[in-house]
């Protein structure tokens, strides 16, 4: 049995995205930008919706895998804000 990737894994997911109404965003961007020197929830999010270029944390909430781990991360600063998706939108996790 050949291992499969992480991305390969993640493509099985399914995403609704609702665009009006984000369930994670970042408090404030320059808190990221000029006091967070470890930028961990690029590190530690599993579907990669953080990036960082330049200091700046860019936050891209498709494919979120609903996990909390941001806001974990964040305890020092505690700049995200996260909350379960409405009803009917985010994952849909497929196995299989």
């Amino acid at each position: 049995m050949t291992a499969q990737k992480v991305e390969e894994k993640l493509f099985q997911n399914r995403y609704l995205v609702d665009a009006d109404n984000p369930h994670i965003r970042i408090k404030d961007p320059e808190v990221c930008a000029t006091r967070c020197e470890t930028k961990q929830c690029a590190v530690c999010c599993p579907a990669g919706c953080y990036t960082v270029e330049e200091a700046k944390v860019t936050l891209i909430t498709d494919g979120c895998l609903e996990c909390g781990a941001c806001r974990v991360v964040c305890n020092t600063y505690l700049n995200v804000a996260w909350e379960y998706p409405r009803g009917g939108y985010g994952i849909l996790f497929k196995f299989g």
